[in-house]
């Protein structure tokens, strides 16, 4: 049976005052953000064993990682307007059950651009459930303490999924690498039943409309400077063809900006970028998922290949960051009701460049695990905790229900658009220095980028905050 009343409205954020119908809705919306951050590390455990079954290179296996963060960043945007039109109980089965058919195929294929195909696809319907779910939620939770803790909530399940995925995908890998995008096929639609059966239905707007020109000219100009990058250590950064694909890409995406100020339902309202917050808030989230993710990759690679790690071991070298989130997120909603967002975003970004830096003043040639590999991940744990919900919780404060899903949807899209740009850069930097270092030589290109976004997102929160508290003092 489906519930069609609305749901009740949480004033408080008493544990008693939380109805079991208000818990399966969060449970559903949860179990979507865990299967994405089991998805993610479980792939990115599996990355050398796909390469070395289905004859991949490093350039080719990033498109496994870019390609559904590409799909997710560049449609995300069209995502959270057409839950805020359409129907946000609608778009999020819809979505849901594409992503569960697409995981399905994708563990099926063995020709490495069909696999990267089902990954796109699987980035395109992520594109419409994560906004739509964070749209719910947002809609669902009074701002405040409520949409706090439910958003810490929230984390902490991202959080497990990409802890879990870690151990579990290291264990499936050891049987075939085939099962990491299998076995999450059944939670998925398990998540779609109980999301039938639990998320009221709602009215779509009453007008409105669909930019899909701007949808078309932003994931279309990504996609191209995405391949750009990768390929141009290949064919030459200067070669006219390199070139020619820059500018092409440059004018796509100045074709988005241009459409934003033209049509009548833009895909984003550029007004909403004139609040500093919320424009520290995409810029956080960018300098956050870019540099890590990216590092993520640099590491799955470096362990296993070079190493030569078995999968669990690497899983487990890495799970120490996915824990620490994991059981640091629910103590985040309370201190942003005690500190406000700013000054736990300055800590977050001060822990992540903290563990970059660390690594590169200790790493050498051969990290020790002891002595570089788990201080790094205990650092940037501590940044991701901190810092994931206290983003999320920024970007969408003051924003009106009717925009939830435009607000929640572009902070996520920059997120993922960060980490295919920097991930690209940094795909090419260890592409071109594979072949004339040894070691972890090859990769300290690749960490010397991901340092330097992640004290650019450092010096952005910084030093806004340390000019409020001198102007304070000076009044």
């Amino acid at each position: 049976m489906t519930i069609t009343e609305p749901l009740p409205v949480v004033a408080e954020p008493a544990a008693l005052r939380w109805t079991p119908r208000l818990w399966g809705v969060l449970a559903v919306l949860c179990a979507v953000l865990f299967l994405d951050g089991l998805d993610v590390s479980m792939v990115g455990v599996a990355l050398p064993s796909i390469g070395s079954e289905l004859g991949l290179s490093t350039t080719s296996l990033q498109w496994i990682v870019n390609g559904y963060v590409l799909g997710y960043g560049g449609l995300l945007l069209l995502g959270g307007r057409t839950a805020d039109l359409l129907g946000r109980r609608r778009v999020f089965l819809i979505a849901l059950a594409v992503f569960t058919v697409a995981s399905l195929v994708g563990g099926l294929v063995d020709d490495g651009g069909l696999l990267i195909a089902t990954r796109f696809i699987k980035g395109l319907a992520a594109a419409f459930t994560a906004p739509t779910a964070m749209s719910i939620l947002t809609t669902t939770f009074p701002e405040g303490p409520a949409r706090n803790r439910a958003l810490s909530i929230f984390t902490v399940f991202g959080a497990s999924g990409y802890s879990s995925g870690l151990i579990l995908g290291g264990l499936l890998t050891s049987l075939g690498w085939r099962w990491n995008f299998l076995v999450p096929v059944p939670l998925a639609l398990a998540a779609l039943v109980a999301g039938m059966a639990l998320i009221p239905r709602d009215k779509p707007a009453a007008n409105g409309g669909h930019d899909l020109l701007g949808a078309a000219t932003l994931i279309s100009g990504m996609l191209l400077a995405v391949y750009t990058v990768v390929s141009a250590p290949t064919r030459g950064w200067l070669d006219p063809l390199t070139v020619g694909m820059f500018v092409l890409a440059v004018a796509l995406l100045a074709g988005f900006v241009f459409t934003e100020n033209r049509v009548r339902h833009p895909l984003v309202r550029l007004g909403i970028l004139r609040v500093g917050s919320i424009v520290r808030a995409n810029a956080s989230m960018i300098a956050l998922m870019g540099s890590y993710v990216s590092f993520q990759f640099m590491m799955t690679l470096y362990l296993q290949d070079v190493l030569g790690w078995a999968p669990l071991r690497m899983a487990f070298a890495l799970l120490p960051a996915g824990l620490i989130v994991a059981f640091g997120s629910p103590f985040v909603g309370r201190l942003i009701d005690r500190y406000g967002t700013a000054p736990l975003i300055a800590t977050a970004m001060v822990s992540l460049s903290l563990g970059y830096i660390w690594f590169l003043a200790t790493a050498g040639n051969q990290p020790h695990y002891l002595v570089t590999v788990l201080p790094t991940m205990i650092l940037l744990g501590g940044g991701f905790g901190f810092g994931f919900s206290s983003i999320m919780a920024q970007a969408t404060d003051g924003i009106a229900d009717s925009e939830q899903g435009l607000a929640s949807g572009l902070v996520q899209s920059s997120g993922q658009v960060g980490t295919a740009l920097v991930l690209a850069v940094v795909t090419a930097l260890v592409s071109s220095g594979a072949g004339a270092a040894t070691g972890f030589g090859e990769f300290h290109p690749g960490l010397n980028l991901v340092t330097g976004v992640a004290v650019a997102g450092l010096l952005l929160n910084v030093i806004p905050l340390v000019s409020r508290v001198v102007r304070t003092r000076a009044a």
